[in-house]
């Protein structure tokens, strides 16, 4: 998908034309992560800054910040992860999704990686 940009740290944000944009980690993060037991979520409401933690997962690995990959504003969470956080490793890109963000400079986005830069990315880590 030409919206989907992707982090260092391996969140996914895709920006909508609304400036809303759906924001988790990636199947690579999932799969490093194992059997995803806890997600905390932030409130609705909450300013993040890019880069700054905007969630917190639990796997039975480790727990791992999960960093906003723009600037915005939260205005929705996915509570269904609070009774499901195996959602996050069953489809991560979907219904594994961590929260919207109201995304203050949309070319905070633009400047992340697109996929072919990101698999190439991952391609290196392995």
């Amino acid at each position: 998908m030409p919206d989907l940009r992707f982090t260092k740290d391996h969140e996914y944000i895709r920006l909508g034309p609304d400036g809303v944009a759906v924001v988790g980690v990636t199947d690579y993060a999932q799969s490093q992560l194992g059997d995803v037991v806890f997600v905390e979520l932030p409130k609705v409401g909450a300013s993040l800054e890019q880069g700054a933690e905007a969630a917190v997962v639990e796997s039975v690995k480790a727990a791992s910040g999960v960093n906003a990959p723009a600037s915005g504003e939260v205005v929705e969470v996915n509570g269904e992860l609070e009774e499901k956080p195996a959602l996050v490793n069953e489809d991560p890109a979907g219904a594994g999704w961590f929260l919207k963000l109201r995304v203050s400079d949309p070319s905070q986005v633009d400047a992340l990686m697109d996929e072919a830069a990101y698999l190439a990315f991952v391609a290196t880590l392995d």
